[in-house]
């Protein structure tokens, strides 16, 4: 089971130009084959079809810890998409106006034909999900090394998505993607080390750039978030500290496994109607449900 709590993971600023076109290249990291979708339906199936859990409880933890986390990551990346989106179309209920004729330029027309400018499921060329981009092959070995080539293809997209769009909320959430998606990156390193005595961490980073050269990832790594794995449960998971620790293979300094800190997260914006697109619902309506409510 998972326990959510009405936060992101980190705090997200307004956009100072939302646009639809960037927030259909931010839906890569959402949707796409190497998008948070991808990496906690992964980690979540592994997770769920683990044999001899028992005998390999600390492998267990942290794909299960890992698996919970991106649940918040794919919450996030959701809320950037949605705040980008917030106002690129006219806000006018009047339908005869053409409120949303602009929206004919945007590059991923279902953020307004299929949705009312929400995230999707989708990649940035708006082909959603599918269920073949999960690896569960029941084989420990492959499974973490699958999920180390996962992350580290996901890194990638992160930095061109960074480099493709440069408003403040964009770079804020892909920042601090690279910093966690780089404790996951080392974290199944140490478990193949653990597990085939291969240093792995000698690969890294992939690709070639360190996160301290992106000035939001920089932030978090230099306030020491590069080397907390988190234990996302007050009792459960609790022996992925035997894998997570020792020196982080970039800096050296060392890993810390820890319980979530208290005040963990950041305020969930507030994302305001699109009364053009009845989202949430025709603004009559919603007036008439609040008297009734009151």
């Amino acid at each position: 089971m998972i326990l959510r709590m009405d936060r992101l993971q980190t705090e997200l600023p307004k956009p100072k130009n939302p646009s639809a076109n960037d927030a259909a290249a931010i839906q890569e990291l959402l949707g796409g084959k190497f998008g948070e979708m991808s990496t906690l339906m992964n980690y979540t199936f592994q997770s769920f079809n683990f044999r001899g859990r028992s005998q390999l409880r600390p492998f267990y933890d942290l794909i299960a810890n890992i698996a919970t986390e991106e649940y918040g990551h794919i919450e996030l990346v959701s809320y950037c998409i949605n705040m980008l989106l917030t106002g690129v179309t006219k806000r006018d209920p009047n339908p005869v106006s053409g409120p949303l004729a602009d929206a004919a330029n945007f590059r991923n027309s279902y953020h307004t034909l299929a949705s009312g400018q929400q995230a999707l499921p989708t990649d940035s060329m708006g082909n959603y999900w599918n269920g073949s981009f999960v690896y569960s092959s029941g084989n420990l070995k492959a499974d973490l090394l699958h999920n180390f080539f996962l992350e580290c293809g996901a890194r990638a997209n992160k930095i061109r998505a960074y480099e493709m769009v440069t408003d403040p909320c964009a770079r804020a959430m892909v920042g601090y993607l690279l910093v966690r998606g780089g404790v996951h990156i080392v974290a199944y390193a140490k478990a193949l080390e653990k597990l085939t005595g291969v240093d792995v961490g000698k690969l890294l980073p992939i690709p070639d750039i360190s996160n301290k050269k992106f000035p939001e990832a920089k932030a978090h790594e230099d306030a020491g978030l590069h080397l907390k794995l988190y234990q996302f449960s007050t009792e459960d998971y609790g022996t992925a500290g035997k894998i997570w620790n020792g020196p982080h293979p970039e800096d050296g300094q060392e890993c810390k496994f820890e319980p979530l800190p208290e005040g963990y997260g950041a305020p969930v914006p507030d994302l305001e109607p699109e009364p053009q697109l009845n989202s949430p619902l025709d603004p009559a309506m919603i007036a008439d449900i609040l008297k009734k409510m009151q």
